[in-house]
């Protein structure tokens, strides 16, 4: 009976609104092992209780179960009666249409379903520890026999789960996404110019480049395109990419990469981008085409792949081979770069999105570091662990906000939801090398943390953003397992919400890069061109 109140009110706490939108489907999965979660909570507070004060478990009478059963018929009505109100509020803030009351309808039958086999896979394992409990009662105390059978259960679960259920899955996505790794997406051609990879001379043969980097190479503004947008004849930009397949280690990889980058110029031009990519090597096209027609395709652009996996899922367990491919691009380009004479480097810019923006961030110690060794850094949609990024978020000036925090006075680093107004604090003095981090407040790769188990976070007590529902509030576990089932939903919003940022791009590149000529009137032109793409 405690477990059953307790899955009541975490399944009806699930349809409290979260910082994305939800099909029927998958709140009735949330909501589920939302229930299941408090289900377990529930029964462990009831049996502690027990076993301190001393009493025996106490068969629940049938009026119990039947006032049990009408209390959970009517809070579940009014929660999904509200959760699809506050379902369609969310959506309105975002734009996105509505999916029709017919789906959402399917909520709790979907958690029923999952509550339901969770249960029954828990009551499983205790079972099973019943049962070696009772064949070690034969050799040792009964009391031994409980707790050793107990522990060995957990130790086995934990061992299962996390070395042959969890490694297994991400071994199985990695063997499979490496197939995919090996397709080239229609359109897509290997180049006939020597001023890319897989062109002609390249040391990065066009098989190697990897699905992405076959897309980041084979597409991107031509030469006429960029002179149909400036009115002007312009150069046809550089760029250099090594897939995960070119060179069996981060080092040798970031080596080939900036081989093929010197080889094709990349040094001779005025800016030089570093990019670190997202786990499967995507290079964000929006932020690399802005940055071309910004510099007038007087540029280059490296990068290289570090993974198989999605965004997402890398953003939970490919973070080491993020941050070694970070910090090896990025050193080697500055090694070559800092050899040429002062007067003749290119600006040198750095760019990283998601898991990309931890792994470029890896290669500075600090702020002063990133001024002192770039001419500018954008930072887009940072993961919640970034190192820089949280030291920066827990070290913000008193009286700013988290969802978009000022630090020391906004001198090097800045923080924007909405780069193309004033970014914060605009009356102060922004240095020539600037740091830009741009948040959405409804991105969930940059609120998720283990924390939100058990502490409110500062985003959560604040007023909230623009694109956030008021009535979404910190509760306990839920809250943290709300965000946890956001993260996959975070591409599947509107642009200018969750994890996706299009137009936002030129306005950092604009507020970083600052080109002669450029002015607002370009903006909104290439802001309106990217987004009808």
């Amino acid at each position: 009976m405690p477990g059953s109140w307790v899955a009541l009110l975490f399944a009806c706490l699930a349809f409290t609104p979260s910082l994305l939108p939800r099909g029927g489907p998958f709140q009735g999965f949330v909501s589920g092992l939302s229930a299941a979660i408090g289900y377990g909570l529930g029964c462990l507070g009831a049996w502690l209780w027990r076993e301190f004060a001393d009493r025996p478990a106490r068969t629940p009478r049938r009026r119990a179960w039947q006032g049990f059963f009408i209390a959970a018929a009517v809070a579940l009505t009014g929660a999904l009666l509200l959760g699809w109100h506050w379902q369609q509020r969310l959506r309105e803030l975002m734009g996105m249409p509505s999916p029709g009351r017919a789906g959402y309808l399917l909520a709790p039958f979907v958690a029923a379903v999952f509550f339901f086999v969770t249960i029954a896979m828990a009551r499983g394992l205790r079972g099973a520890s019943r049962a070696l409990a009772t064949w070690l009662s034969r050799h040792i105390g009964p009391r031994a026999a409980r707790v050793t059978s107990g522990l060995a259960v957990v130790a086995l679960t934990a061992l299962v789960a996390s070395g042959l259920l969890w490694d297994g899955l991400i071994s199985a996505a990695d063997r499979t996404l490496a197939v995919q790794d090996s397709m080239t997406d229609e359109g897509v051609v290997p180049p006939r110019t020597a001023l890319r990879s897989g062109g002609p001379g390249s040391r990065s043969p066009w098989e190697f480049l990897g699905r992405e980097g076959r897309n980041f190479i084979g597409r991107g503004p031509s030469v006429e395109e960029l002179s149909r947008f400036h009115g002007t004849a312009v150069k046809e930009p550089i760029r250099a990419y090594a897939g995960f397949a070119s060179a069996p280690d981060a080092e040798a990889r970031a080596a080939l990469a900036v081989d093929d980058l010197e080889r094709a110029g990349g040094f001779d031009r005025a800016y030089l981008l570093v990019v670190t990519t997202t786990g499967s090597g995507w290079v964000v096209p929006e932020a690399v085409d802005a940055f071309e027609y910004m510099t007038g395709g007087d540029s280059a652009i490296v990068a290289m792949q570090y993974s198989h996996l999605w965004s997402w899922l890398s953003v939970l367990v490919d973070q080491e081979r993020a941050r070694e491919s970070g910090r090896a691009l990025f050193d080697e380009v500055y090694e070559r770069w800092s050899r040429l004479p002062p007067g003749h480097r290119p600006k040198l810019l750095v760019f990283g999105e998601s898991l990309g923006s931890y792994g470029g961030e890896t290669a500075f110690s600090g702020e002063r570091d990133m001024a002192n060794r770039t001419d500018g850094v954008l930072f887009v949609g940072p993961p919640n662990f970034n190192t820089l990024y949280r030291a920066f978020t827990d070290h913000r000036d008193p009286g700013s906000p988290e969802v978009e925090p000022i630090y020391h006075q906004g001198r090097i680093v800045r923080f924007s939801r909405r780069p193309g107004t004033n970014i914060p604090p605009a009356s102060e003095p922004w240095g020539d090398s600037r740091v830009l981090y741009l948040l959405h407040p409804s991105d969930p790769i940059i609120w998720w943390s283990p924390r939100l188990l058990v502490k409110r976070p500062d985003w959560l007590r604040e007023p909230r953003g623009d694109d956030v529902l008021d009535q979404m509030v910190w509760i306990p576990f839920v809250t943290f397992w709300q965000v946890t089932a956001d993260l996959p939903l975070g591409m599947e919003v509107p642009a200018g919400h969750g994890h996706v940022y299009t137009a936002e791009h030129v306005d950092g590149w604009a507020a970083l890069l600052r080109p002669e000529g450029w002015s607002a009137d370009k903006t909104a032109r290439l802001r309106d061109l990217l987004l009808a793409r």
